[in-house]
């Protein structure tokens, strides 16, 4: 983004420039006053909701405090290494594999699945670019804005499929999951599909392609749900991301607004049904 764009930006309000990039994304204009729509309820929140427990949840350090509040520290990956200086990440003593990310964002995830092949320099620079963002300036996502910007080194979770594990996205309405989202080979063919919690796959998709064959039951389903569902307790909506190794269960993430927001789905009836399983609780 040019200086002249960015500074351009930068003065207008965050509502309408979210707005726009909504209207951009599903072609209409949503609909604040009495939203029904997921998506709308999504924008909703990211301009009017501005609970502090939200920006916690969205900071990749902090979140981690709250898991372990709520589950204990036994989901939580490994972490190697949280700072705010990339140079001084201690890559000698880290294990073969790991996963670096900023505190501050969100999509920026680097995996070094092989530290005998990283190019340590390029990905110092790599992180230090990430520090001088504001997810918040180029996204207006509030939850983000006052996030401390750090470095976490993370444990590179593997479930045998030799690449990134699997990723379960489950959709917590008032403390209960009503929808699990499985994301598959995300840095290569990214696709996905969508399951009731009883693992029915429902006849919707995202705007990705369908994962190809049958997926099996994740043998941590129910653990996976549980977790979910404590980690949503008292909140309208949460969406919580865990990885099944088959003999364990690792927390991802928490996402107050999937995708910004922005999620497509086929049909676009879905995104009804979807926002009908939200019963928000209107802050503004």
């Amino acid at each position: 983004m040019s200086s002249i764009r960015r500074q351009v930006r930068q003065l207008l309000p965050d509502a309408l420039l979210e707005i726009r990039a909504h209207c951009n994304v599903h072609g209409r204009f949503p609909n604040l006053v009495n939203p029904v729509l997921f998506n709308d309820k999504v924008l909703y929140r990211r301009l009017f909701d501005r609970r502090p427990v939200l920006s916690r949840i969205a900071d990749k350090a902090a979140v981690r405090g709250f898991v372990e509040s709520r589950l204990g520290p036994r989901l939580l990956p490994e972490l190697y290494c949280l700072t705010a200086n990339p140079a001084a990440i201690p890559f000698d003593a880290l294990p073969d594999s790991f996963v670096v990310k900023p505190t501050h964002g969100s999509g920026w995830v680097r995996l070094v699945a092989d530290k005998s092949r990283l190019d340590r320099a390029a990905l110092i620079a790599t992180c230090q670019g990430w520090l001088k963002r504001s997810y918040y300036e180029e996204n207006r996502e509030w939850i983000y804005k006052n996030i401390e910007p750090r470095i976490l080194v993370e444990e590179f979770i593997r479930d045998g499929g030799g690449g990134a594990p699997t990723d379960y996205k489950f959709y917590v309405f008032d403390g209960r999951v009503d929808l699990v989202q499985v994301h598959a080979d995300r840095f290569t063919d990214h696709r996905a599909r969508l399951y009731t919690p009883a693992w029915q796959k429902l006849d919707a998709l995202l705007d990705l392609e369908d994962i190809v064959g049958d997926l099996p039951r994740p043998a941590n389903l129910d653990a996976m749900i549980a977790a979910a569902e404590a980690l949503g307790s008292g909140l309208d909506f949460i969406r919580a991301d865990f990885y099944d190794t088959g003999t364990r269960v690792v927390f991802g993430e928490l996402t107050p607004y999937p995708s910004g927001g922005h999620e497509r789905y086929r049909p676009q009836e879905f995104d009804r049904w979807l926002g009908g399983r939200w019963k928000m609780q209107t802050r503004r």
